[in-house]
């Protein structure tokens, strides 16, 4: 992975770009971290800024899949997202904690194709794969009582439920099912300090109802504070999952030197899984925070020694899938206090400065862990077993 750090002065705009480009002349990915340094201009030239600064970067032939808008006003801001008619695009509220409106994660693959169906879902075809990019899945409104005119708000636990419900349908369609095809999820949940612990429940039942059990695997994911534009909606979620994909080019990583399983404490998600192709390997980190392998927090109240302990959990993880940080191509970390930025900015300038990153405000699940890291990582290989990416 080759990391770059481009500044265009006249947008006031920093790129971080990871570059995965084969040796032998395959297909090319690339991330993107886009990030406002015009903090102190009004919305709409901020979003003028970044959607400049998307048309302003060329990637060889490459096609933008997916555009993830982290924002500060999801509500407010809303007239001003963009998207073109296919590509995958997620908005979530999480602030950009360098003080501006919004901040932009771009992905995109060199020489392909991409299209929707009518769920919504972002199609990009390769080679004998078909992966699947479902964003911004929710659900709203009310729940009806036996009388119809008595409703109540729906709950987070009904509201997750009906989410992975739709998803499992979306993802039949496409021959596909959640416990085999879906690679990773990012779960949104409203005041999540109140609200995690009946989107959790509700995971579980629904997660046991697919077959997936301690015994068998779950699905490496982030569950975070984050709210979309709709005030009612609890949840929400964006998902990717993999049609074609054979159960033995799916590995989900442990590092039990370092993490315990989730379901110790009641969780029900993957540390992290890598996907073998014939030409290289993708790793998902899921959000890591400082914990030890006795589900434990480490360092409570120390953000900078909580820091060094999520990444060296993220370390034992992409170790075990063969790769390591220089092999990342997009971070984000997540802080639950504004006040620790310029800590954990500092120690990512002096440990990781070329990795594209975000830094945003987003609670973690337990209130004491002050940090949580994610990550997707590439590394070449040759497995004659498997099509290539």
């Amino acid at each position: 992975m080759t990391h770059t750090k481009i500044e265009w002065d006249d947008l006031q705009v920093t790129v971080l770009l990871g570059s995965f480009i084969p040796d032998n002349g395959g297909t090319a990915e690339f991330h993107a971290m886009i990030e406002l340094n015009a903090i102190n201009a009004n919305a709409a030239e901020q979003y003028r800024l970044l959607e400049e600064s998307v048309q302003r970067l060329e990637l060889k032939d490459a096609t933008l899949i997916w555009k993830h808008f982290f924002v500060s006003d999801a509500i407010n801001q809303s007239p001003y997202l963009t998207a073109s008619v296919d590509e995958a695009v997620s908005v979530v509220q999480q602030p950009p904690l360098n003080g501006s409106k919004a901040s932009l994660w771009l992905y995109y693959v060199e020489n392909v194709q991409i299209s929707s169906d009518p769920d919504g879902i972002t199609i990009m075809q390769r080679s004998q794969y078909k992966h699947l990019f479902h964003t911004q899945l929710y659900e709203r409104g009310a729940v009806e009582l036996q009388s119809p005119l008595i409703e109540l708000p729906s709950s987070i636990g009904h509201q997750t439920n009906r989410l992975f419900n739709r998803y499992t349908q979306s993802l039949a369609r496409h021959g596909c099912t959640l416990e085999r095809n879906c690679i990773r999820t990012w779960v949104y949940v409203q005041n999540v300090d109140v609200q995690y612990a009946g989107m959790v429940a509700a995971r579980r039942e629904y997660f046991d109802s697919e077959g997936m059990t301690p015994q068998t695997h779950y699905i490496a994911s982030t569950g975070i504070e984050g709210r979309t534009v709709y005030p009612d909606v609890l949840v929400h979620m964006d998902a990717y999952a993999i049609a074609g994909i054979q159960s033995a080019q799916v590995r989900y990583l442990h590092a039990p030197t370092h993490l315990n399983p989730t379901h110790e404490y009641g969780v029900t998600f993957e540390r992290g899984a890598s996907v073998d192709y014939g030409d290289r390997r993708h790793i998902f980190i899921s959000g890591t925070a400082s914990i030890n392998n006795r589900g434990q927090i480490e360092y409570p109240l120390d953000v900078e020694k909580q820091t060094d302990r999520a990444f060296d959990n993220v370390q034992a993880l992409l170790a075990e899938a063969g790769a390591a940080m220089k092999d990342v191509g997009s971070m984000i970390v997540y802080l639950r206090d504004t006040a620790d930025f310029a800590v954990v900015n500092c120690y990512l300038e002096c440990h990781y400065p070329a990795i594209p990153r975000l830094i945003l405000l987003a609670p973690v699940c337990r209130p004491g862990w002050l940090v949580e890291v994610e990550c997707i990582a590439i590394r070449s290989l040759e497995n004659k077993n498997y099509a290539p990416f």
